[in-house]
């Protein structure tokens, strides 16, 4: 089904088949390999010793209520406190919404930022601001995808570490939201986009995984049709020959990608056992936090998951309580302790996070509408310390009490945990210097 927001943009459940998506286009995954070949090798930085090697970014489209899942406020007048009830966590101290009952027994495996704040309650702009740590310049247009000004951090990750293997350096699942593109890092940097919902029966990935029901037999004929198309290019022009010369040796590559059983295996849900894929949850959300998992094992620098309907301007509670916590509730439980029991937890950060927060006032179709003044966001692993709340809000999440921390301060802890200097310049088409990080300092807090 298709939920739109208020802003009447579009968010899919169900996904169509793809490829890579790159400023308005979508890439082969040949053309995103000669993009990612032709980027120079750049050094990490000094002075930023990296504690992780992986990102896995999870997005909740539309903006999490978290005044009632993640800094309640039960003391509060009703029509800010809303309907549920705050739970004690295996931490002392910090307690979560009564409908997060997995999640509270690991809270002592990732932390809180609760005085969390930022300028926009717009979802593009918001949302653009988040995933770059720049807010948008004007002439901004929230309905491209991508509609990048800046770029998101999986392209950043990608362009200063590069690829770890065969695998690509930044992932998008199940689709790559508006604001994940790469900007004027250009193709290189773009994300290679499943496209697919991880949760659908026949789940597969263009271009890396072929459809369960696909004969072996197929893809043999598909390397014939390769070489035929290579006899064919073989015969043109001269000049067309030289060109023709790289382009195979892309498409080789690409092919040797479809084919490597490293990438099938770190693509392949399948081999899982049933008790894991039900533990994260039969859905899209569940199924692509294990996919990031099982990404970030083989090699990938940065997994962004994009989760919507997270818009709860009505019946905010019915839909938390029914359809949203549960979902997120087993997913999050079930990925923290995936990666401990694996050893991945300590080089894999992960960060949790709507556009924004939601409105403190409940509104008179009991829900909540954009609030960008105070919200709370989840990080975890990667030289995070868990079990720690970061800064609070006042008594009623209108705004920070005290430590106040925006998508700058994000930016630069992203980048001092993965080894990323701060201060390295980027340079647009036009030659304008942009530095990595918006002049934000790593929460110390946390670290």
């Amino acid at each position: 089904m298709t939920r739109r927001f208020c802003d009447g943009l579009a968010r899919r459940d169900m996904l169509r088949i793809g490829a890579a998506g790159m400023l308005g286009s979508q890439l082969s995954l040949q053309q995103l390999l000669a993009a990612e070949n032709a980027k120079a090798k750049s050094s990490t930085g000094k002075n930023t010793a990296a504690k992780a090697t992986s990102f896995i970014y999870i997005i909740l489209q539309g903006g999490l209520s978290t005044i009632d899942t993640w800094d309640m406020k039960p003391d509060a007048p009703s029509e800010f406190a809303g309907e549920f009830q705050p739970v004690d966590t295996n931490v002392p101290g910090i307690q979560v919404c009564e409908h997060l009952p997995r999640s509270s027994r690991v809270m002592d495996k990732f932390s809180l930022i609760r005085s969390f704040n930022q300028k926009s309650s717009d979802h593009g702009a918001a949302d653009h601001y988040m995933q770059t740590g720049y807010f948008p310049r004007a002439g901004f247009n929230p309905g491209l995808s991508p509609n990048n000004h800046y770029p998101a951090y999986g392209s950043i990750i990608a362009k200063k570490l590069g690829p770890n293997g065969s695998v690509p350096p930044y992932v998008c699942v199940p689709g790559m939201p508006r604001s994940g593109g790469s900007a004027y890092l250009g193709a290189s940097a773009a994300p290679f986009t499943i496209e697919a919902d991880p949760s659908a029966p026949k789940f597969s990935v263009p271009d890396v995984l072929p459809p369960l029901d696909l004969a072996a037999d197929r893809l043999t004929a598909r390397n014939e049709l390769l070489r035929t198309v290579d006899r064919f290019q073989q015969s043109a022009e001269t000049r067309a020959n030289m060109m023709a010369g790289s382009v195979d040796a892309f498409r080789r590559r690409a092919f040797d990608l479809m084919t490597s059983s490293a990438a099938k295996q770190a693509f392949n849900l399948q081999a899982e056992p049933t008790e894991l894929r039900d533990s994260y949850g039969r859905n899209t959300l569940g199924q692509s936090c294990l996919m990031a998992r099982r990404l970030v094992e083989a090699g990938v620098r940065c997994v962004t998951i994009e989760h919507a309907n997270w818009d709860t301007h009505d019946n905010n509670f019915r839909s938390l309580k029914t359809d949203l916590l549960p979902k997120l509730d087993a997913a999050l439980a079930s990925l923290f302790t995936d990666l401990t029991d694996r050893g991945l937890l300590d080089s894999t950060l992960v960060v949790i996070s709507g556009e924004f927060g939601r409105t403190p006032r409940i509104n008179n179709k009991a829900g909540r509408d954009h609030w960008g003044p105070a919200y709370t966001v989840g990080i975890g692993g990667g030289g995070v310390q868990g079990g720690r709340a970061v800064g609070r809000s006042d008594a009623r999440a209108e705004r920070p009490a005290d430590s106040p921390h925006g998508p700058e301060d994000l930016a630069a802890t992203i980048c001092r945990l993965m080894g990323i200097d701060s201060e390295t310049e980027f340079h647009t088409p036009e030659g304008r210097p942009v530095k990595v990080v918006n002049n934000g300092k790593p929460i110390t807090a946390l670290l």
